[in-house]
């Protein structure tokens, strides 16, 4: 956003300055023709007012200007008659012009005969024959009568704009040079205001980043007075949120002691009696038990997921726990867990809540495996850690693999536990927005593929 910001206003700049340089080049173009064009203009009277009569009757012009009466000067006249099937012929003409006839546009006639005695200009070239650099001229022409004379003349006034194209071109390159500067220092001077001028914004942006990322707990940095109060605001959200999760903590820990002690009680006077009944309360009582604990954990799971600022948990270190741990509980099978993890991953929420996900799923896999169990976990690099567990035993139909996401639902019956494992893993997972997926892995079981929140560990 901020290099948009930057290049947007920058471009606005550039296009605004080109604008300008074109704008003061063509003003200075346009008044140095008009100065031009009033020499011209002078220069058409002053022919107008100098034709005379020769004792042939024909209609010359007399004017005393130097320049006219050196050859290719630069400045030149000239007088043409319109003779009746609309051909011009040359009646008189500049010393400076020798036997060379000013070239004309096509329609200049017409465009005389119904502008008559008005003045028009247009661009030419001149009669220096230099192929490479053709000699520019500026051309004022009019069509008037004069007196004993029955066809209208037309009078023509030509000065060389060589100087004038060079004024506007050195006046270009300046304007352009100057405008190029304003335009870089302006553009500096927007790249220091946002980088430097809203750095306090980025910094807070920053640390609000490092709250959401578990790699602080609150924003500790004094800002100026404009966003001190944005950043005490959100300081006292965290600090709300931190309340609520403490409050939710203590009322899940009420609920389990209110519910365990008569889970507890009916426990111990079903006893071991025998019968039918005391078999009934005993198993729907442990029943009970499981599932309270369950959904505690949950809640648990669910008010820490909710807050999830603060808290980092390695996963290399906990998978080095768990490891050994379940090598140690199936060490009768000679289980073999191999896992590998960065040492700077980290799961975004509380070591408990890890530990208990991490642990079902290598427990599940240990228990099912023949003996290799493999675990891999890494970051996907868009805020998600992924652990994937396997192991070598007999697998998963593909039809089954919902059905053991669900509550009480066990792979296999002959084995030993209430069937939660999964589930629980499947809804913490949930709790903190992440993913279990089960496929097929290569080593010829299950594979079990969790995502959840990533955070950097802490240095």
């Amino acid at each position: 956003m901020t290099r948009r910001l930057i290049w947007l206003a920058s471009a606005w700049i550039l296009v605004a300055l080109v604008v300008a340089a074109l704008v003061l080049t063509q003003a200075f173009q346009e008044s140095a023709l008009r100065r031009l064009g009033a020499m011209l203009n002078e220069t058409v009277d002053e022919i107008v007012v100098a034709a005379s009569r020769t004792p042939a009757g024909e209609p010359i012009g007399q004017i005393q200007d130097a320049r006219t009466l050196r050859l290719l000067s630069g400045k030149y006249w000239q007088i043409l008659e319109v003779e009746p099937d609309g051909r011009l012929r040359s009646l008189a003409r500049s010393t400076s012009l020798w036997d060379y006839d000013l070239s004309l546009p096509a329609g200049l006639t017409g465009r005389l005969d119904q502008a008559f005695g008005d003045v028009i200009t247009f661009n030419t070239v001149g009669p220096k024959d230099d192929p490479k650099r053709p000699e520019p001229l500026r051309v004022a022409a009019t069509m008037k009568s004069i007196p004993r004379h029955e066809r209208p003349v037309i009078f023509l006034a030509a000065l060389d704009r060589s100087e004038v194209d060079a004024d506007t071109r050195q006046f270009a390159t300046l304007t352009w040079v100057a405008l190029l500067v304003m335009g870089a220092g302006l553009v500096s001077a927007v790249f220091i205001q946002v980088r430097f001028g809203l750095r306090p914004l980025f910094d807070l942006r920053n640390e609000i980043a490092a709250v959401r990322k578990g790699r602080a707990a609150r924003i500790e940095r004094a800002y100026p007075l404009e966003i001190q109060p944005l950043a005490e605001q959100v300081n006292r959200l965290l600090d709300h949120n931190q309340e609520v999760v403490e409050r939710q903590r203590t009322h899940v820990g009420n609920l389990a002691h209110a519910l365990k002690t008569p889970i507890s009680v009916m426990l111990a006077e079903a006893g071991t009696a025998d019968g039918a009944l005391p078999e009934l309360v005993r198993r729907q009582t442990r029943i009970m038990q499981g599932q309270v604990d369950h959904h505690l954990r949950r809640a648990r799971a669910a008010a820490r997921a909710a807050h999830g600022l603060g808290e980092t948990t390695p996963v290399a270190e906990v998978l080095d726990e768990l490891a050994v741990m379940i090598e140690q509980v199936f060490r009768d099978k000679a289980v073999e867990i191999d896992w590998r993890a960065p040492d700077d991953l980290a799961f975004l929420g509380e070591r408990q809540d890890l530990q208990e996900i991490l642990g079902n799923l290598i427990e599940n896999a240990a228990k099912f495996s023949r003996r290799r169990v493999r675990v891999s976990a890494g970051d996907n690099g868009l805020g998600l850690m992924v652990a994937v567990v396997e192991d070598d035993g007999p697998g998963l139909p593909a039809d089954r693999r919902e059905e053991v996401l669900k509550r009480g639902a066990r792979l296999d019956e002959s084995a030993p536990g209430s069937g939660l494992g999964l589930s629980i893993v499947d809804d913490l997972t949930r709790a903190y927005g992440g993913r279990l997926t089960l496929a097929d892995s290569d080593l010829g079981g299950l594979k079990a593929v969790l995502e959840l929140p990533a955070a950097q560990a802490q240095a």
